[in-house]
């Protein structure tokens, strides 16, 4: 076996297939009709699925779910997630109902800043950069002017432009550091776009000023690139009630129940291990939902744990307090979205996706999106602070394991019946199985 392979790119996809198929499987049989047991059987929509990255065999499928009853500043919306997760959906579902009688979630975009930066080494007198910088910014700026014109139209584009110097960090290193508004589309390709030609220009201006010795005409670009850390593009989410109105079936004396889910935040703060966990849980709700709606999951991850780590210490994006006989529950996190361009008009199920949503703009989606991450960290935090989040989570989990060992119809039944009043645990349900086929 010689797991090596030259002009893989080249091959045709059935070629690739067989290659992987004979290179990494005993039965090469059985891998080409699983890859293929995955094709789409309609050959526009998969050669579309194709051409969305490079060296396709298949598509990889993740469940798509909907939590409904999500009352978001006076409005009902029915949430697509995409996760993989046993209890994600049930539990946002439910954080959605509890919250549809109390007020419901209020959402507000804060701000909608992006950042991109072009990196470069100048190795000269700063005072004379910076007054090269002032003389040209007007020219860097309409160098851009093809590249921006029909986001202008759309009210965004280039806000701001700023020269910083970074050289007490990294020697000879400083920055142009520029402020977009890219209004409803993510706007990564444009703004990378724009940097590219700000870098250019620059480059160029460099040679022809007068005032520069040699050496410092040959500015020195490393890269021209957008930022995922956006810490001005904030979306705050919140919910509050009385604290009576807390109470339910489960949460029978809901003083004790807001100190002590207020309790568990205040230790998220203060904690990184519990911080990580914490933050895991709001974002498996805003992650699926970006997944859902096309957009780029890597990035807004990215963003959100350096807003974690934003004062020196990673530390929890959600709070709570009691204030007045009020409990409220909020959170602020960066959210770089968009509702078009990318996948967005191309992936029938992400068109779906945002038809659900009502078509929301792309400030909209960032208060939806935000809005089911605290409510998946509301779930969590009232189960941790209850009955604990395993009796919930193993219920939907059952399935996993009982489609693991292929339970037949008879056996679910009975096993379903057993666990109404027994513990889920895998142990226990394997057992469970192991007894009945005996």
């Amino acid at each position: 076996m010689n797991n090596a392979v030259a002009g893989f790119s080249k091959l045709s996809k059935e070629e690739k297939i067989n290659w992987i198929a004979n290179e990494y499987f005993s039965n090469p049989i059985d891998a080409i009709n699983t890859i293929k047991q995955y094709w789409n059987d309609d050959t526009k929509l998969q050669q579309l699925h194709d051409e969305f990255i490079e060296n396709t065999i298949t598509n990889f499928y993740l469940p798509m779910g909907i939590a409904p009853n999500f009352l978001i500043n006076g409005k009902y919306y029915s949430i697509p997630m995409v996760i993989e997760e046993s209890s994600v959906i049930a539990a946002a579902a439910k954080s959605a109902k509890f919250w549809s009688t109390r007020g419901g979630f209020k959402a507000t975009v804060l701000n909608t800043e992006k950042i991109g930066q072009v990196h470069f080494i100048f190795k000269g007198d700063s005072a004379k950069l910076q007054q090269f910088f002032n003389t040209v910014k007007a020219t860097l700026l309409d160098s851009t002017a093809s590249i921006t014109k029909n986001m202008q139209k759309r009210g965004g584009g280039i806000i701001s432009i700023e020269l910083r110097d970074k050289t007490s960090e990294l020697a000879n290193y400083y920055q142009l550091h520029v402020t977009f508004d890219t209004k409803d589309s993510m706007g990564a390709n444009f703004i990378n776009s724009c940097l590219e030609q700000l870098a250019k220009t620059l480059k160029e201006a460099a040679l022809l000023y007068v005032d520069f010795d040699e050496n410092e005409k040959d500015i020195n670009v490393v890269m021209s690139i957008l930022s995922n850390y956006v810490p001005n593009c904030i979306v705050r989410a919140e919910v509050s009630c009385k604290v009576e109105e807390l109470a339910e079936k489960k949460i029978e004396n809901p003083q004790e129940f807001a100190e002590k889910f207020i309790q568990a935040v205040c230790i998220a703060e203060i904690e990184p291990f519990r911080a990580v966990t914490h933050n895991k849980g709001i974002m498996n709700g805003v992650d699926s939902v970006v997944l859902a709606t096309g957009n780029d999951f890597r990035a807004v991850e990215a963003g959100v744990h350096a807003f974690a780590s934003r004062n020196g210490n990673y530390s929890s994006l959600s709070h709570a307090k009691i204030e007045n006989d009020i409990f409220t529950f909020w959170m602020e996190i960066p959210l770089a979205l968009g509702t078009v361009g990318g996948l967005t008009s191309l992936h029938p199920l992400v068109k779906m996706a945002l038809e659900i949503l009502g078509k929301p703009s792309a400030q909209e989606l960032m208060q939806i999106v935000a809005v089911t991450g605290l409510a998946q960290n509301f779930a969590a935090l009232r189960s941790l602070t209850t009955t604990g989040i395993q009796e919930g989570h193993m219920k939907m989990h059952l399935n996993n394991i009982l489609n693991q060992y292929q339970a037949t119809s008879e056996e679910r039944k009975a096993i379903a019946a057993y666990f109404t009043n027994h513990t889920v645990s895998h142990a226990s349900v394997v057992e469970l199985i192991e007894n009945l086929r005996k």
